[in-house]
């Protein structure tokens, strides 16, 4: 596992909104924050993309609702990405205004 984590950390994609215009896009720092989750720090990787945990729990109802065919899981999805999508633009905005 830490050679996959070696390898991450070597080959992280650069942002292309942050080379052309300078400023971070609302993804930036996710790679950095996975890195960061999948070496056990927590707490670090929420400091890096506060969002991520939003968007793996996000990933897991997808999962579970395609494998289970959960009796509400369209709708939980639904109401799920809009708060997700609530939470990625308030620390993009958070991030952009600090």
């Amino acid at each position: 596992m830490s050679e996959f984590i070696s390898w991450l950390e070597g080959n992280m994609l650069q942002c292309f909104n942050k080379q052309l215009f300078g400023l971070d896009c609302p993804g930036c720092g996710m790679q950095r924050s996975l890195i960061a989750l999948l070496k056990g720090d927590y707490y670090e990787s929420f400091i890096l993309y506060p969002p991520l945990s939003f968007i793996i729990g996000l990933m897991m109802l997808l999962v579970m609702h395609l494998s289970f065919r959960l009796k509400h899981g369209a709708s939980m999805i639904k109401w799920y990405f809009i708060l997700t999508t609530f939470i990625v633009s308030a620390s993009f905005i958070f991030k952009t205004v600090h």
